[in-house]
């Protein structure tokens, strides 16, 4: 809590912001993290729920749930690619920061970069690939392996700093980084670097 004496006032996070954020996460739908809560359940109280996590994020009281670890069988092998779903909350909270960086970074993204990127998608990038194989005789693949298990959090919050200097998305990004994950076998696993896919951070 001493990161946020320092400050000495609420972070300016507001209502409207937290609002957007629960309409993009209610378009999306999505699975229940740990605590079992469904987009519907979140509903039955909006109201409430909805000013908590606007009351906490701006008051930097936010600490993010543990994430919840799905397995997903590879399409090759015998491999499971672990994806973390957050709770409806947390997805929520994480959009409101998500939002605010894609402002400052979605205009320095190349033209041919598809993931992640609101309004473009896999198909996107198949027809791009299309168009090109027209013109070229090569191509290249590239994968690099487990990534997001291994992603250096030193070299994310660098990233993120260059492009805000707003400590409320600086703080709940490090948080976020640093959530525990409940494994699929029951057990919190604690993490000092990567990041499990299906997080907005």
């Amino acid at each position: 809590m001493s990161e946020l004496k320092s400050t000495g006032k609420p972070f300016d996070i507001s209502k409207g912001e937290v609002w957007e954020a629960y309409l993009k996460v209610k378009a999306n739908q999505g699975a229940a993290g740990v605590d079992g809560c469904t987009i519907e359940e979140f509903e039955k109280d909006l109201r409430g729920n909805l000013y908590k996590i606007w009351n906490r994020m701006s008051s930097g009281s936010y600490f993010p749930p543990p994430v919840k670890g799905v397995g997903i069988p590879k399409s090759h092998g015998d491999e499971v690619r672990l994806l973390g779903v957050p709770t409806v909350s947390d997805r929520i909270a994480q959009t409101v920061v998500a939002k605010h960086l894609e402002k400052r970074v979605e205009p320095l993204f190349h033209a041919d970069s598809f993931g992640y990127r609101p309004g473009r998608s896999a198909l996107d990038a198949v027809s791009a690939c299309r168009q090109r194989c027209w013109k070229k005789k090569w191509a290249i693949d590239l994968d690099i392996a487990k990534f997001f298990d291994s992603v250096r959090w030193d070299l994310v919050m660098k990233a993120v700093e260059s492009h805000t200097d707003a400590a409320w998305v600086i703080l709940y990004v490090k948080r976020w980084l640093a959530a525990p994950v409940l494994m699929p076998n029951g057990t919190l696993q604690q993490r000092d670097c990567g990041t499990p896919q299906g997080n907005a951070t």
